[in-house]
């Protein structure tokens, strides 16, 4: 039996699967592919079958050291936001590391980590993580993303601005659901949380911003 040398394992393994150089820029189309595979679970397989071991590696703080570059740290916030999504779905652990992850975002902020990464949708990455992570701070960090969204869509190569645009929109969706509840009500029962009579009314409803149709024509 072998066992990984995680301290020489290259945040390339995650960067080259998650962005891969396929052109999926190139157009509007090949772009909303590009989202839908990894947002709507169709890359669930893939991270369970090949990306388990190193799921729980990032959780155990075996990849910390990546954190020490601009894409390593991407590496690792994906590792740790996206991830155990797929690897742990449905369960309390596919958002047991959305503190640690959002902080890592905090710290590329402050750090010039972020405004290093070249791409736009490299960076969406980011302000996804903080808009997943709960916490008292929740909606002061909702409204701090503002800003950067909206430089994302400005940014973006011209042909993609329906997708950033989008982008922004759900960022003010998920930003009045934390306004309205503090928390995400979808996981209530995945955490064992008991939901109020707003709540209730909410998760019945089944409008949730990360369930949210992607157009054929604009994502």
């Amino acid at each position: 039996m072998t066992t990984t040398d995680w301290k020489n394992q290259s945040p390339d393994i995650v960067l080259d699967f998650w962005f891969p150089d396929n052109g999926h820029e190139a157009s509007l189309e090949t772009h909303r592919d590009f989202w839908i595979w990894r947002m709507r679970g169709g890359v669930d397989e893939a991270i369970c079958s090949d990306f388990a071991e190193l799921t729980e590696a990032a959780a155990r703080g075996l990849l910390d050291h990546w954190a020490q570059t601009p894409c390593g740290r991407l590496a690792l916030v994906i590792a740790l936001d996206q991830f155990p999504r797929s690897l742990w779905r449905g369960t309390p652990g596919a958002y047991a590391q959305d503190i640690k992850a959002a902080r890592l975002v905090l710290e590329a902020v402050e750090n010039g980590h972020y405004e290093a990464l070249e791409h736009p949708w490299e960076k969406q990455f980011y302000l996804i993580s903080i808009g997943h992570c709960e916490g008292p701070d929740h909606l002061k960090r909702m409204r701090m993303l503002r800003p950067y969204a909206l430089a994302i869509l400005e940014e973006a190569p011209k042909h993609l601005v329906p997708s950033y645009r989008r982008s922004l929109e759900q960022n003010d969706i998920v930003t009045g659901v934390i306004e309205r509840f503090g928390r995400h009500p979808h996981r209530n029962a995945i955490l064992g949380r008991v939901s109020t009579a707003d709540e209730e009314a909410y998760i019945a409803a089944g409008e949730f911003p990360h369930e949210r149709e992607i157009p054929k024509t604009l994502i």
